[in-house]
C-alpha cells in the first residue's frame, strides 16, 4: 500500500471483530514501525507495554467501573490487543545534558513542550498508519487521569513513564465512519495553512 493511501484510509476504529485474532507476527511489525519514529537527540524515550487475552480484560477492569458498559467501551473492548505507549522523560532530560548537546544539566524548563510525549505519539502513529497497510483498524485514546496509577501498577509501569495514550487494534468490525467524524467536518487546507505569517493565506500570498 502506498503511503498516501494509508494516510487517506486511516481511520479511528470503535468496534471491533472478537471473532479474528490478531497474530503475534503481524505486532510485531507495528513496533518494528514504531521505533523508526524521529525523536529528539535520537533520545528513543518511549516503551510499549502489549496486552492480549486476560491482560486486556484486565486493563478494562482497572480503567472503568463496574455495571452495564456504555456503547463506546463494548466496542473498544473487543478489540485482540492493547498497546500502552510509554514516554520517558528522563531519558531526554539526560541526552540533552551530555556535552553534544547545548545544555549542561537536567532541567526541564529549557523545554518548550514535552518532547518525550510527542515523540511518543509520533511512533504511536506509525503504529496506525501500520494498521491500515496490514488490513486492521486501530484506535487511540488516552486513559482517565485518576486511572494512571491503578495502569502502572498493575502492569508494572514505572512511576517515571508518562502514559501518552493507548492504541487498541483489531479487524474493524463496521467500516463506516464512527465519532466526531460523523458530526464534525475536516478543517479545509485553506483554513489551517498559513504563508509568511498567521492569518495569511493563499489568497493572500499567491501561493497555490
Amino acid at each position: 500500500m502506498e503511503l498516501r493511501d494509508a494516510v487517506r484510509q486511516r481511520r479511528m476504529v470503535r468496534r471491533f471483530d472478537p471473532s479474528r485474532e490478531v497474530g503475534q507476527e503481524t505486532v510485531q511489525r507495528l513496533l518494528e514501525l514504531a521505533v523508526r519514529a524521529p525523536s529528539a537527540g535520537f533520545s528513543q524515550g518511549w516503551d510499549f507495554v502489549v496486552l492480549r487475552g486476560d491482560e486486556c480484560t484486565t486493563f478494562w477492569d482497572v480503567t472503568t467501573d463496574d455495571g452495564l458498559p456504555d456503547s463506546w467501551l463494548a466496542g473498544v473492548s473487543t478489540a485482540p490487543v492493547l498497546i500502552i505507549c510509554c514516554s520517558d522523560k528522563s531519558t531526554y532530560l539526560r541526552r540533552y545534558a551530555r556535552d553534544d548537546k547545548p545544555w549542561q544539566d537536567e532541567s526541564e524548563t529549557h523545554w518548550p513542550v514535552p518532547y518525550w510525549d510527542v515523540d511518543t505519539g509520533m511512533a504511536a502513529m506509525l503504529m496506525l498508519l501500520g494498521a491500515v497497510d496490514e488490513g486492521l483498524g486501530a484506535l487511540f485514546f488516552g486513559v482517565q487521569v485518576e486511572r494512571l496509577d491503578a495502569v502502572r501498577e498493575t502492569f508494572g509501569i514505572p512511576a517515571d513513564r508518562g502514559l501518552v495514550g493507548v492504541i487498541s487494534l483489531g479487524y474493524a468490525a463496521d467500516p463506516k465512519p464512527s465519532g466526531s467524524t460523523r458530526s464534525v467536518r475536516r478543517r479545509s487546507l485553506a483554513e489551517v495553512t498559513h504563508f509568511g505569517r498567521f492569518g495569511q493565506h493563499a489568497s493572500v500570498t499567491g501561493h497555490e
